[in-house]
């Protein structure tokens, strides 16, 4: 397969837009993983794109601040997040090198089963082959002799991905908005409410700072905020809900071991606990991946649930024994922008052809972006 050839769904490869030509301009709105990459694209074929972002990129705010997102492959049978992702790490390595930033930390992604059969990532392992990327099967006795940190009591084996890792997240989405800057693109942070729709397009859009853009289209990214934008289409199919990550302190004498782990995956069918290691030495990170409480983006505080601690308290306790003890250091709350089934959403709005929505990260999202954006572009724009 071609690298940057994909089998996406047909209602995502079609989403029946005007192709924009190449002397149009874009407005995007939302510098996260979506946005950003999009924008990026959207310039390297000859738009003029303006990208607008309340806070700023790889604020504290949004799904692509905190410091760190696992990459992985593996989505079961699912072909096109495979593909696309396999498409997505070519070109988060091509970027770093080319913009000098270590962006992707190539540790790994460990898989932790519980039962013989795990059709999350059993079902992946034939595109692994396919695309040279095997997987490597590991029964306990190995698990055990590689991870000594990790209990695996409760187990039946393991899954490493040596081709996965981690994301720093806030500086690559802050890197994509300073490649979009020095290419030509202008970036402008203010709040933007879409104006009027006549004659089925969107007329502008006015930002905070007291100016109104025009523009041939306007890519909506905005992430947990797409339902409170476009309330009377996506107020119940984008949804945002709570979703907590935890850092807490290891021992002095083991850092380097812990520091040492690469990202991994507890696939116990419920909370999906997740870990990564490093984070600018801000200690250990287990994520819940389990969906939380709906959520304020804007206006909810960012305070970790006592209850969502305890359990996963009690989990890091069991699964690394060496930190039942650990201070919490510090902890983070990541908004999940949900869809209804967790794929990605992109399609115009039904009134207006001239407006795209794009989101539904659904917590997956992020090491996407580029080829997302990619992929986005091709089906906007003239060939």
């Amino acid at each position: 397969m071609a690298a940057n050839t994909f089998a996406p769904p047909a209602a995502f490869l079609q989403p029946q837009l005007v192709l924009l030509p190449r002397t149009a301009s874009v407005v995007v709105v939302g510098a996260g993983a979506f946005g950003g990459w999009t924008a990026l694209h959207l310039l390297r074929r000859g738009i003029h794109v303006t990208l607008v972002d309340a806070w700023g990129p790889g604020h504290s705010r949004s799904s692509s601040g905190d410091e760190t997102r696992v990459i992985r492959s593996t989505y079961g049978s699912n072909r096109f997040y495979f593909d696309l992702n396999v498409r997505a790490l070519e070109l988060w390595k091509e970027s770093e090198k080319k913009w000098n930033k270590k962006l992707f930390h190539n540790v790994g992604v460990l898989w932790l089963c519980y039962q013989e059969s795990t059709p999350l990532v059993d079902d992946s392992v034939p595109f692994t082959k396919a695309h040279g990327m095997p997987y490597e099967y590991l029964e306990l006795k190995e698990l055990r002799r590689r991870y000594p940190l990790v209990n695996t009591d409760d187990l039946h084996h393991g899954w490493f991905d040596p081709f996965g890792g981690y994301l720093m997240a806030r500086e690559s989405t802050r890197a994509v908005a300073e490649a979009f800057v020095q290419e030509g693109g202008t970036f402008l942070q203010a709040h933007a409410q879409p104006g009027n729709i006549r004659n089925g397009k969107l007329e502008d859009i006015t930002l905070s700072i007291g100016v109104k853009l025009q523009a041939d289209a306007y890519v909506f990214a905005c992430g947990s905020w797409m339902g409170q934008v476009f309330p009377e289409v996506l107020k119940n199919v984008i949804t945002c809900t709570k979703q907590e990550a935890y850092y807490f302190g290891v021992p002095q004498a083991d850092s380097e071991s812990y520091d040492a782990m690469p990202a991994w995956v507890d696939v116990d069918g419920n909370d999906y606990y997740y870990g990564i290691p490093g984070n600018a030495s801000r200690g250990f990170k287990l994520g819940v991946d389990r969906r939380g409480e709906s959520f304020d983006p804007t206006y909810g505080e960012r305070l970790a649930n006592p209850q969502v601690l305890e359990r996963a308290r009690k989990f890091i306790a069991h699964r690394f024994p060496g930190l039942k003890n650990a201070p919490l250091v510090e902890n983070r709350v990541c908004p999940y922008e949900n869809s209804p089934d967790g794929n990605f959403i992109f399609d115009k709005h039904p009134e207006a052809s001239n407006i795209i929505f794009l989101g539904g990260g659904s917590g997956h999202g992020f090491k996407h972006g580029p080829a997302l954006g990619e992929h986005v572009t091709n089906l906007m724009v003239e060939r």
